[in-house]
Formats: C-alpha cells, structure tokens, sequence
C-alpha cells in the first residue's frame, strides 16, 4: 500500500514537471524573436561598442593636432579608453 502512494506520488511530481517544460517551450515559441528583431539587436551592440572608440579617435586626433611635431599619445589613449567604455555599454545592454 505504501510502495503504491509513494508510485502515484512520484509519478504526479513526474507529470507536473513534464507539464511545466511543456508550457515553458510554448510560451518560448510564442515569443521568439524574429530575425530581424536579432539583426537590429546586434546592430545595436555594435554601435555601442564602436561609437565610443571612433569617438576617442577623433578627439584624440584633435587633442594631438594642437601638440608640436608626431604625437598619437592622445590619440591612443581615448581609442583604448573608448574600447573600455563600449565594453562595459555592451555587457550592460546584455545583463539588461
């Protein structure tokens, strides 16, 4: 008698876990993104990974201009500066 509740029990805990993956992968069907939905995503990461770097050039450039003679010491520093700034924009768009 016991052997039998304790069968019914497991075989209970067994359909409502199977029951509850079962809705898990409808509502993830229901709510895939699109492929264009993923294209405009990674868009989206990689302008906010690159626009700071391109950023730092250009300023850095700037910065240079205004130093006698061949200088990239700015122009060096912003981009590795920018790298680091759209680095964390990225891992922050991606915890989001």
């Amino acid at each position: 008698m016991v052997n039998n509740r304790d069968q019914q029990q497991r075989n209970q805990q067994l359909s409502d876990r199977v029951e509850r993956q079962a809705k898990r992968m409808k509502k993830a069907e229901r709510e895939r993104e699109t492929l264009l939905a993923q294209t405009i995503y990674i868009g989206t990461l990689g302008l906010v990974f690159i626009l700071p770097v391109v950023g730092g050039a250009y300023l850095g450039r700037w910065l240079d201009g205004f130093v006698e003679g061949y200088s990239t010491r700015w122009t060096l520093s912003l981009i590795f500066l920018g790298v680091v700034v759209g680095a964390v924009n990225v891992y922050l768009l991606i915890r989001e």
